[in-house]
């Protein structure tokens, strides 16, 4: 099912709300900061990155990401299930804040990040294949790339289920990890625009 876009006006922004079958992909609210900090507090949501987040650290990327919102009018969204209102996590699409070698800049990246016990359910690729739709539907983009460390193979079969690609000479050592850091080095998949639709309209063998 692919996902339905509705605008609705909040502080002069169309903000625009995602729906897949089981998601709505929105705008950050503060009572998200709460269930977000819990979520960034279990090593297990961050078993690939350097360390868990406190409160106030938690905070601050909510309102990072509320602040990139209001700037470029899209956003890692917050995540909620449409039968419950729970707070999931993450998925959506952002502006890379650094420069990747050999890709054309601003790049645009898709990420997700979801609360350990909504793992597991096919969540992460449903919110996903919604924000492609809405990169090259909604945002006219003709790229977007996914990070990650070589060892997340969680995340890396979302980037495949999703038709990205990896492109190993593009692989890179993320300059917001230390030198040394087992986790600098990161994998870097791609999917264009062109291959998505050409994806789109090959009929299925199932």
């Amino acid at each position: 099912m692919w996902p339905n876009e509705h605008n609705i006006c909040l502080c002069g922004w169309v903000v625009p709300l995602i729906t897949t079958e089981r998601l709505i992909l929105r705008a950050w609210k503060n009572e998200d900061v709460l269930p977000y900090a819990e979520m960034n507090a279990d090593p297990r949501v961050r078993e690939f990155f350097p360390s868990v987040l406190t409160l106030e650290q938690s905070e601050a990327e909510v309102r990072r990401l509320q602040a990139i919102y209001d700037r470029e009018g899209f956003c890692f969204f917050a995540a909620e299930l449409i039968e419950t209102g729970a707070f999931v996590g993450f998925i959506g699409l952002l502006t890379m804040t650094f420069a990747v070698p050999f890709i054309a800049q601003p790049a645009v990246e898709i990420g997700w990040r979801l609360s350990h016990n909504h793992w597991g359910k096919g969540l992460a690729t449903e919110g996903a294949r919604g924000a492609v739709r809405y990169a090259f539907d909604i945002l006219n983009l003709t790229e977007i790339l996914a990070i990650t460390v070589p060892a997340n193979v969680r995340s890396r079969r979302v980037m495949e289920k999703i038709g990205m690609k990896h492109l190993p000479k593009l692989d890179f050592d993320h300059p917001g990890v230390p030198v040394g850091h087992p986790l600098r080095p990161h994998v870097l998949y791609s999917l264009q625009r062109n291959s998505n639709l050409n994806r789109e309209n090959t009929p299925s063998p199932f």
